[in-house]
């Protein structure tokens, strides 16, 4: 039961509270799944950045920083 919570609040509460995830409206074909995936590939980049910031503000860094995001692409 534990280990259930735990991935609850390691994985599916990051992706709900840092990029929306239950409020997506992509619900056709493949499209969830997709999305899902590059979703997961963000938030292990953004793990692996060692900076002191939240992984919501380490997102909207990306967005308005283009070096910051190379940074993090530079990561993979």
């Amino acid at each position: 039961m534990r280990d259930h919570w735990g991935v609850e609040n390691r994985l599916h509460e990051c992706l709900d509270v840092t990029m929306s995830e239950d409020s997506a409206r992509n619900r056709m074909d493949s499209r969830p799944q997709n999305l899902a995936v590059l979703r997961h590939m963000a938030l292990n980049v953004m793990r692996k950045e060692e900076a002191k910031m939240s992984q919501r503000g380490k997102l909207k860094k990306a967005a308005w920083n283009n070096s910051y995001l190379v940074k993090l692409l530079a990561l993979f």
